[in-house]
Formats: C-alpha cells, sequence, structure tokens
C-alpha cells in the first residue's frame, strides 16, 4: 500500500505547507511546471519525486523529468503526462498514449483546474491536482492525496492550500 501525494503547476512557488500535508505520503507525484530544479531539489529531499517537465520548465528540469512517464505503483498502471486534457477530450499525443499504455491512473496538469474523474469510456481514473504555485488563472491551489493498495484505488483527499494570490 502506497500513499501518493500530487501536485502540479507549482511555477517555482512551493508552500511550505506541502511537506505538512504530505507528511504521510510515501511519494510525491509532479504533473509539470514545476518552475525551477530548486523547488524539485526541495521535494526529492522530502520523499522519492516522480514527475513531468511542464510547458514552462527549463533545461534543467527537461534534463531530470521525461515529457511522459509510465510506471506501476503497487499493480496499478500509472501514465503521466503534463499537457492532456481530460474526458472525453485529450489531446491527439495523449490519445495516442492513452491507446498504447492502457492505464488505470493518468495524471496530468497544465490546465490548473482541480479534476478528478472516472473515464467510463476507458476504464481509468484521471486526476488532475489542480495548481499549487501562485502564477495562472485558478483561484485555490490546491493539491491531491490518494492511497493506491495492489489494484484499489481509494481515499482521494483534496487539500487546499489557500487563495492563490
Amino acid at each position: 500500500m502506497k500513499r501518493i501525494g500530487l501536485i502540479s503547476d507549482t511555477h517555482g512557488f512551493l508552500d511550505e505547507n506541502v511537506f505538512r500535508h504530505f507528511e504521510d505520503c510515501d511519494e510525491i507525484w509532479h504533473g509539470g511546471d514545476f518552475g525551477n530544479i530548486a523547488l524539485a531539489d526541495q521535494l526529492a529531499a522530502f520523499k522519492p519525486l516522480k514527475g513531468v517537465y511542464g510547458n514552462i520548465d527549463g533545461r534543467d528540469i527537461r534534463d531530470r523529468f521525461p515529457l511522459e512517464t509510465v510506471f506501476y505503483c503497487e499493480e496499478v498502471k500509472v501514465l503521466m503526462r503534463h499537457i492532456g486534457g481530460a474526458p472525453p477530450r485529450y489531446n491527439p499525443e495523449t490519445r495516442q498514449s492513452l491507446d498504447e499504455h492502457q492505464p488505470l491512473l493518468f495524471i496530468s496538469g497544465h490546465s490548473h483546474i482541480l479534476k478528478v474523474i472516472y473515464d467510463q469510456d476507458r476504464s481509468f481514473l484521471h486526476i488532475n491536482p489542480g495548481a499549487a504555485g501562485k502564477q495562472g488563472w485558478h483561484k485555490v491551489r490546491t493539491l491531491v492525496k490518494l492511497t493506491i493498495d495492489g489494484l484499489d484505488m481509494r481515499d482521494c483527499q483534496i487539500v487546499e492550500l489557500g487563495r492563490r494570490g
């Protein structure tokens, strides 16, 4: 059983409360737009970190994190990429990747809009943790926590970090 902390779109800002909220997590997954390598280093020093680079990330982040990653957590196949869309509207690259890998969990970022949606047509859970940073159009900064136990995904919690401004 693993407890996962999901974060995205930090854009170089890391709220100190992230560490308190992710204290009980085994891993942190970042959905892209870290903003700088120092932020990634802080998260990686705290908990094991998986991530993908986003459209605003520079060479330092892109050298460490891929555009897309596919991995298993427990028995759940996970696909993560920054720009992906959401059910039923995926961009062409994401649609191709979803068809190829057939994940049970798809993590994305980019939109700054928190979403936890089960895609009935493709039979997987889609999560976008929203945006934890201060740049963008979102009004509230958010995180998501999730437990994965074998094939079971449960205890999904939405964490509000406060207003963007």
